[in-house]
């Protein structure tokens, strides 16, 4: 039997978004109803035997259209932890949406693992509805479609072992094809939810994010990725800023832009 991994995994922000109010960010609204931010983040993993990236993000024409500040590419990003985005031989893609999936160019020789059900999802009837086509960008979609034609995806029915020490998890709820991410650290199982959970408060209070495909599936997530992880505090919401403030820089260069989450938080 294959000994497991442990993976040194790395939230690398490469977006920012300030344009955003609390009642914009759980369903039934916030009675704080102040500004409040989103960040935006990659994800990479690596082991001593492999390396995967967690989502893509998105381009400079996405977020010139969105009005989202792109800080950096997410290439630009992977390359301060020594990471070569062409080298990289697997990319799981959490789900589909705009932030989540551009740039797969920039990742040619990865294999790109995705959920059935998101696929389905992408190219089926709730796209001619704008509340669950409007996170999806036609030309990402499309251009995956050609990489399937290519022989580069790899689908997911539900949970599956990727190798010893990562595994992805079906959740569903924020999209049809929504998957997490468990690995193996030193300090324990941890869940990357990526959409899952937006913000630590929308798993923590059980107040969802309105985004969402299936409010049932998504609260019902909540459950499932905390019996996936060691605790709360190894389940890492998917554009909280807090994750910038509870983890440590791997070095202080490196501060605001790349925090270690296979140790403690601060």
């Amino acid at each position: 039997m294959n000994k497991h991994e442990e993976f040194i995994v790395y939230a690398i922000r490469y977006a920012h978004h300030g344009g955003r109010h609390a009642n914009e960010m759980f369903i039934g609204g916030d009675p704080h109803e102040g500004p409040m931010a989103l960040d935006y983040f990659v994800w990479a993993a690596i082991g001593p035997e492999h390396i995967y990236v967690i989502d893509t993000g998105f381009n400079k024409e996405v977020a010139q259209r969105r009005q989202r500040e792109l800080l950096r590419t997410p290439a630009e990003g992977l390359a301060l932890v020594g990471i070569d985005a062409t080298a990289v031989q697997d990319v799981i893609l959490t789900h589909l949406h705009y932030d989540h999936v551009g740039n797969f160019d920039m990742f040619p020789n990865a294999t790109l693992h995705v959920q059935d059900k998101e696929m389905a999802y992408a190219t089926g009837r709730y796209m001619r509805e704008p509340p669950f086509s409007g996170a999806y960008e036609i030309e990402d979609v499309t251009g995956l479609v050609r990489e399937v034609y290519g022989g580069r995806v790899e689908f997911h029915d539900g949970d599956a072992v990727l190798s010893p020490g990562i595994s992805v998890h079906f959740i569903g709820g924020h999209t049809m094809g929504m998957q997490c991410v468990r690995l193996l650290t030193q300090r324990g199982w941890l869940v990357l939810a990526s959409d899952a959970s937006h913000l630590y408060a929308n798993m923590d209070e059980i107040k969802p994010f309105p985004i969402v495909f299936d409010v049932g599936q998504m609260t019902n997530g909540y459950r499932t990725m905390r019996a996936l992880a060691d605790s709360m505090d190894h389940i890492i919401p998917g554009h909280d800023p807090l994750v910038m403030e509870r983890y440590a820089p791997p070095e202080d260069k490196l501060k605001g832009i790349v925090v270690r989450l296979d140790v403690p938080p601060q």
